[in-house]
């Protein structure tokens, strides 16, 4: 069964200022190419023709270069799992689809790994997280957040905050795999959650996709972790992308992410 993505790039990225005063977060670029149009190449090598992404801030200029556009018009107020279902009448049960998050690229390994997994949900985890946030961060644990496994890579728990590296097998990258089957639940499981919650300390419109994944899991949904090691990037600010160029100029990039992969 074919697979459909859809990318979530809603947001400004106010930390990406000032390259985002004037463009959304996923189109500032990366080693010299906007983040969305290496996404979406990565994808289209993958064997993903079907792609859409849910814009927001400047949606016009995602629109202008051709993709196809659905709109978050709360994207300001609101989260990643709210953009999601911002976009559930793409979500149809007759193809499986692929989630992304508009701040990350990757390389067609790695999607091809998620597209294998036939689980109900399967997400990407990173083995090699701690090298990779060692580059960006000075203090690992205090951005890192908990993800453990059961038998099989069964993802347990994901999203908290850490009280040792003991409680961090492996981190979240944003990438996630909803089978066919599955969507229809999926819609029905969010319209039953309880819009007065607070979600790991988030009102309903800005839960993290990660409380969502964890209520899934609570709630008895199967999700498998789909191990890689490296071959991504995030980029969340302006020393990412300095890190990011500096490395690839020095010749360090390539064993965290092979842009020629």
């Amino acid at each position: 069964m074919n697979t459909r993505a859809l990318i979530l790039a809603a947001g400004q990225g106010t930390r990406l200022r000032p390259l985002t005063d004037d463009r959304p977060k996923c189109l500032v670029p990366l080693l010299g190419q906007p983040l969305l149009e290496r996404q979406a190449s990565a994808l289209h090598r993958s064997g993903i023709t079907e792609l859409a992404v849910v814009g927001g801030y400047r949606a016009d200029q995602i629109e202008t270069l051709g993709y196809t556009v659905i709109l978050n018009p709360e994207y300001e107020t609101s989260n990643m799992v709210a953009s999601l279902f911002c976009a559930r009448n793409y979500m149809r049960h007759d193809k499986h689809l692929l989630i992304c998050y508009g701040d990350i690229v990757c390389q067609p390994a790695i999607i091809k790994a998620l597209l294998d997994c036939d689980a109900p949900v399967a997400v990407t985890v990173d083995l090699g997280w701690r090298a990779y946030w060692e580059l960006r961060l000075a203090d690992p644990l205090a951005d890192a957040e908990t993800l453990k496994l059961g038998p099989q890579n069964r993802l347990l728990e994901l999203g908290k905050k850490p009280r040792s590296y003991d409680e961090i097998q492996a981190q979240y990258m944003g990438l996630i795999k909803i089978r066919a089957d599955e969507i229809e639940h999926l819609k029905q499981h969010y319209d039953r959650m309880d819009r007065g919650a607070r979600y790991d300390g988030k009102d309903f419109k800005n839960m993290y996709m990660t409380s969502f994944i964890q209520h899934l899991i609570d709630h008895g949904w199967p999700v498998q972790a789909v191990p890689i090691t490296h071959g991504w990037l995030e980029v969340d600010s302006t020393a990412d992308l300095q890190l990011y160029e500096r490395m690839q100029v020095e010749g360090k990039l390539k064993p965290f992410f092979d842009q020629d992969a």
